[in-house]
């Protein structure tokens, strides 16, 4: 009977980039949307997932309501030939490549049945090293479907290649609600350092920056800023959550320029190198104010909605598509990414969130209200089946 039903679907397999596995709470962005969004796909779709093997996963099961298959990753090219054969064997009726466009064009030549979709995350890939502009267009124009994560990225996109614009399309990212609207008590938080269970983090406010430590992202412009947080709050705390890559506690030359910056503010600052994301919610309970000092041109910003939705106040630049998820003023702020604006306006947001408990409480409350209306992976999910409806009739 369920066999019967599954050929009468329609048929999508999402292509992950081999990078991380699915699921895995040391994966990348791109894994994690994949994990969120398609098992609430399922029963609407016969939904399949191709991804890299990992210790503790089998090569092939049903998890959460959809097949998953894995294969070894280690040559990228090999990795995609045995995704391929397993394509063949099912037949899908689109064939959705997450944030991988090389791969779209051979895709189109070998499935000329199957509608390719290309869900692009960021910019990253369409970028060199990876693509030349000649390469870009030809990848780009090859989708059937461009998924985008912001509006930002689909005028991107179609900045770039203008014949794609028709067939580019939005839908944003969601949070888990229930996930981060979680209050443990400290002693249960094993994941917390024990500086900070020894008594750092209490009775201190509690400013939070969740990411990468890349250049794009920002840090150092925070780490500038301490002079004049500290100046106004002498019990301030800053804690910085994250390693050069995902899933990684190495370090990188620009970890170790951060971390000079911050010996003078030994006591106001604190490195956490990495926490799994099934334990990031526990950093944002214990915080006052997230900020994202992002000087790249962020996609969407995912993080802002994780802070939101902790009821967190958010102070981020207003670069690339951050702008869609912080309403200024209301969920938080918005301040320029410029250089020589960045350090001061940081410093002026964050000063005046921390000295009005009452603003902070507001504009949680705010945060919270707008990622439930707006973003929700349920939400992603439901707009992804309209994206299909639609696609399926416009080829």
């Amino acid at each position: 009977m369920r066999g019967e039903r599954e050929r009468a679907m329609l048929k999508v397999a999402f292509v992950t980039p081999g990078a991380y596995a699915v699921p895995s709470a040391m994966g990348g962005s791109v894994e994690r949307v994949v994990e969120k969004v398609v098992p609430l796909l399922v029963p609407r779709v016969d939904a399949r997932i191709y991804g890299r093997t990992a210790r503790r996963l089998p090569k092939q099961e049903r998890w959460r309501g959809v097949r998953c298959e894995r294969f070894p990753a280690a040559s990228k090219s090999a990795y995609f030939r045995r995704v391929c054969r397993r394509l063949r064997a099912f037949r899908p009726h689109i064939i959705q490549v997450e944030n991988r466009p090389l791969w779209v064009p051979k895709l189109k030549r070998l499935f000329p049945d199957s509608r390719i979709w290309l869900n692009l995350h960021s910019t990253t890939f369409i970028s060199r090293p990876y693509l030349s502009a000649e390469a870009r267009s030809r990848c780009l124009s090859s989708a059937d479907r461009i998924v985008v994560n912001s509006h930002f990225l689909k005028d991107v996109i179609s900045g770039l290649v203008p014949r794609t614009a028709a067939r580019i399309r939005v839908n944003h990212l969601g949070v888990d609600l229930e996930r981060f609207s979680e209050r443990s008590e400290p002693e249960d938080d094993e994941q917390r350092s024990s500086d900070l269970r020894k008594g750092r983090w209490n009775n201190r406010k509690v400013v939070l920056y969740v990411g990468r430590l890349v250049p794009q992202k920002g840090v150092h412009h925070l780490l500038g800023a301490m002079k004049d947080i500290v100046r106004e709050h002498p019990d301030v705390l800053v804690v910085i959550v994250g390693g050069a890559r995902y899933g990684s506690k190495r370090g990188s030359a620009y970890v170790e320029k951060l971390k000079r910056m911050a010996r003078p503010w030994e006591k106001h600052v604190h490195f956490e190198p990495y926490a799994p994301h099934d334990q990031i919610h526990r950093w944002y309970e214990k915080a006052d104010v997230a900020v994202v000092p992002s000087v790249g041109k962020e996609a969407f910003g995912l993080v802002n909605v994780e802070a939101m939705a902790s009821r967190l106040p958010v102070v981020a630049t207003a670069a690339g598509g951050i702008k869609e998820v912080v309403a200024d003023g209301e969920t938080g702020f918005l301040i320029s990414a410029r250089k020589e604006e960045i350090r001061k306006q940081l410093a002026d947001k964050v000063d005046g969130l921390l000295k009005d408990e009452e603003l902070r409480i507001k504009m949680g409350k705010c945060g919270r209200e707008r990622v439930e209306r707006l973003f929700t992976w349920q939400r992603t999910s439901d707009r992804w089946i309209e994206l299909a409806k639609e696609g399926m009739h416009d080829r």
